[in-house]
């Protein structure tokens, strides 16, 4: 049973999972779907159309329902005042146990993968594709189409302008890939060597953009370095 407080405003079409708890003052508004387990907070806003002047500014709340949805994953916590704009032409998505902290900004056609942070006061552009475990600090600013990798670390304040590769450690103005993720690596079953050696590889300037063939200490990255390569039109942050 879910626990929606009678001060939130939940439009037509959305669709509410099974444990999900909805603050004072939150507006959801269709279509959206929320899963099992998910933490909305009061005054969180969730479904507004895409910020584009070319697509209709509809009014979802009076049950004029357009464009593409909102998909909240199960035990996603969505805090105080956070803002989650509808898709265009996907679902913008927050993944599985993902936190979105107060005062941040998720704009249309976002993915969010699981697992991930986005810190209080963070804008993320549209069309933003955001790998699972990503940390991105308070107050950093993701300019729209942009990749960030499985496991990359954001400093607070980045306004990050380029794409971030797996597990790297980016922060500055502007940004600068200055080292790896090495608590995330290792929170995610790597040893020191798969660490060591994704260093070197980022201090050559290798970002794996294409790369076909991993080194042999590298390959239980295989499936994260897949992911990033596979992804169109890269073009990875500099080294410090």
């Amino acid at each position: 049973m879910s626990e929606i407080s009678a001060q939130a405003f939940v439009g037509e079409g959305v669709v509410v999972g099974t444990g999900v708890r909805i603050g004072p003052g939150a507006v959801i508004l269709g279509p959206c779907t929320i899963e099992d387990g998910a933490w909305i907070g009061p005054g969180a806003q969730i479904g507004a159309p895409p910020e584009m002047s070319s697509l209709p500014q509809n009014a979802a709340w009076a049950g004029d329902l357009q464009h593409a949805g909102v998909r909240i994953g199960a035990g996603a916590v969505i805090r105080e005042g956070a803002v989650i704009h509808q898709g265009t032409y996907r679902e913008t998505t927050v993944g599985p146990r993902s936190w979105v902290l107060n005062r941040a900004y998720l704009a249309h056609d976002v993915l969010l993968g699981a697992d991930a942070t986005v810190s209080a006061g963070v804008s993320v552009g549209g069309h933003c594709e955001i790998g699972d475990r990503v940390n991105i600090g308070m107050n950093a600013v993701v300019h729209q189409r942009r990749v960030i990798a499985a496991g990359a670390m954001v400093g607070m304040g980045t306004p990050v302008t380029r794409d971030v590769p797996p597990f790297a450690k980016v922060y500055g103005t502007p940004p600068r890939l200055a080292g790896i993720n090495a608590v995330g690596l290792e929170r995610a079953g790597h040893g020191p060597d798969v660490a060591a050696s994704l260093l070197r590889h980022y201090g050559t300037g290798d970002a794996f953009v294409g790369a076909a063939v991993l080194a042999d200490e590298l390959a239980p990255l295989a499936a994260e370095v897949a992911w990033w390569a596979d992804r169109d039109g890269l073009r990875p942050v500099s080294p410090a």
